[in-house]
């Protein structure tokens, strides 16, 4: 049907035509503000568009059905994300894959040659000795490029000195090895051959593969019942889940939700290792007992130190903000020498004297508890207080009324690797403890960790790195009298589980430490330094290098 529209009904009033050029005024305005003025002011939003990230994510996180709620837009990296990935790329670069055929291509202890450079008639201490390593594969192939994980130590048995030796890699299959003649005698020199770069770089791919190299278990309680359930790091995909969430520092915990139980039932934790692997039969053949920490220089014989005529220079007293060289110290009739600053042996007197009035807060693992199991034993005013809680990972405690004097021990976070089972209660992390200390001059805190960390992707001990420097900073803003000590994690037993606790993993966490604590005004217990300088292979190393340690520690505060 049509209608027919007469020409009286196309001629218009001249309210009408007001009307029209009002809103073609107005629409002209509109058009102009969106051309000009919004570009101006915000964001173009294709830059911040990055589908590598973002769309396994949401592979991974998508349902059968659609959310019911309205997905948010996808923030830009904060400024942690940012630092994160360009660690992690630059780590990428110097941990690139390694072809691997058969285990006869991969560097050989035995074949790999050594010389001394520059050899001399008499050697005096202080003198800088370096040593050229030449790496060759099993066929006696000279290798093209570098990455092989080497220890280097120089000691002298029965003088009980020792000093880790500096490894220079030059990427190309030839290392320099550094060694600083300290001490005077007969001194044996050491490169051991931890890993070749083929498993160094496999160890590094099959870390950042997965989080589930290990199993976390969480004990939910209501009244008299408890129900235990799976946890993780990570969401698990199945069921209900609890999610334990920072959301200032972005860190989170996930478990399985029991049903009839709120996530606040959650009172204890434990884990174990998972039967997985991420690393080829080909490669586990690499870390046999035999491939592993194998002697380099083992045709070297011992070189005699002569105290010949220098003078000796004058260090400064040993205090917070000073750098840490490589070595940092050596050890000498089992002692420990900072090459850096003059430091004080101390004995129980004055260890008493300097506690005095001091507050002091342990933060960490069990590497770090054994100084709160040590003290007592050298002050015995310092007595355990009782605070009703049980198992080994509850927090410690030191009191001395009468000097007014504290010690606390508290284990950081997530992750905490154990099969005993501890509380989490009042279980936070360390950027927030170290919030809820006021700080002052007679405040220290000590803060480690990186063993529990071995066996998950690196991201998660850059990102808990990160969030405590950032704590540190807020404490000194409020309290820039506050001393802070960072002690690194140390070097552990050679033959264990590689891929979850290796060292490889250890030395990749002590040189991020290093460099993410390197402007801060803190003081440095350089743990895996001292280990190898005392040629400790333990998790927990003995009384003598604990005792070392916290000397080192006292000097610092007192």
């Amino acid at each position: 049907l049509s209608r027919v529209i007469s020409p009286r009904a196309l001629i218009m009033s001249p309210k009408t035509m007001l009307q029209k050029m009002l809103l073609v005024l107005l629409s002209f305005f509109i058009v102009t503000w969106i051309i000009f003025i919004i570009p101006q002011n915000s964001i173009k939003p294709w830059p911040l568009l990055n589908l590598s990230t973002f769309l396994p994510h949401w592979n991974t996180t998508m349902k059968s059905s659609f959310p019911k709620t309205p997905v948010s837009p996808r923030k830009s990296p904060t400024e942690t994300e940012l630092r994160i990935q360009e660690i992690m790329a630059k780590l990428d670069q110097q941990i690139p894959p390694r072809p691997f055929t058969h285990v006869n291509t991969t560097t050989s202890a035995s074949h790999s040659t050594a010389t001394i450079l520059n050899p001399q008639h008499t050697y005096c201490m202080g003198d800088q000795l370096d040593v050229l390593l030449e790496a060759r594969d099993h066929l006696g192939h000279r290798k093209q490029y570098g990455g092989d994980f080497l220890r280097a130590r120089m000691f002298s048995p029965a003088l009980q000195a020792g000093a880790a030796g500096k490894v220079t890699d030059f990427n190309n299959g030839n290392y320099r090895v550094t060694f600083t003649l300290f001490w005077e005698g007969w001194v044996t020199l050491s490169v051991l051959l931890i890993h070749p770069s083929e498993g160094a770089s496999a160890l590094w791919r099959a870390r950042n593969q997965g989080y589930d190299k290990i199993i976390f278990t969480g004990k939910f309680v209501n009244v008299t019942s408890h129900v235990f359930t799976e946890c993780g790091l990570t969401p698990m995909s199945r069921g209900e889940l609890c999610e334990y969430l920072d959301n200032r520092d972005q860190e989170a915990f996930y478990c399985v939700k029991p049903p009839h139980m709120p996530c606040e039932a959650l009172t204890h934790m434990s884990s174990r290792n998972r039967n997985i692997s991420y690393l080829t039969d080909q490669e586990k053949a690499l870390f046999h007992s035999y491939n592993v920490g194998v002697e380099m220089l083992k045709h070297f014989k011992p070189i005699n130190v002569s105290r010949c005529k220098g003078k000796e220079t004058m260090k400064e007293k040993c205090q917070v903000g000073m750098k840490v060289p490589v070595p940092g110290g050596y050890t000498s009739r089992g002692r420990w020498i900072p090459t850096f600053c003059n430091q004080i042996q101390l004995d129980s007197n004055k260890i008493s004297s300097c506690l005095k009035r001091k507050l002091i807060y342990l933060l960490g693992d069990s590497t770090l508890r054994q100084w709160v199991y040590y003290i007592p034993r050298v002050v015995k005013t310092l007595k355990f207080f009782d605070l009703h809680e049980t198992g080994v990972f509850k927090k410690h405690v030191l009191l001395d009324a009468e000097r007014h004097t504290q010690i606390q021990w508290k284990k950081h976070s997530h992750p905490f690797v154990t099969q005993q089972l501890y509380s989490q209660i009042d279980n936070n992390y360390m950027s927030r403890e170290i919030d809820r200390l006021p700080g002052d001059k007679n405040t220290a805190i000590v803060i480690t960790f990186g063993q529990h960390f071995r066996p998950f992707p690196f991201d998660i001990f850059l990102r808990r790195a990160i969030s405590v420097r950032k704590a540190i900073e807020r404490l000194f803003l409020r309290s820039p009298t506050t001393k802070v000590i960072i002690k690194t994690e140390n070097i552990r037993e050679m033959h264990i589980d590689t891929e979850r606790f290796g060292d490889f993993h250890g030395y990749i966490q002590y040189l991020a430490m290093k460099d993410i604590f390197e402007d801060l005004n803190v003081g440095i217990i350089d743990a895996w330094d001292m280990t190898i300088a005392y040629g400790t292979s333990n998790v927990h190393p003995p009384d003598r290098v604990i005792g070392s340690q916290i000397n080192m520690f006292l000097n610092y505060i007192c």
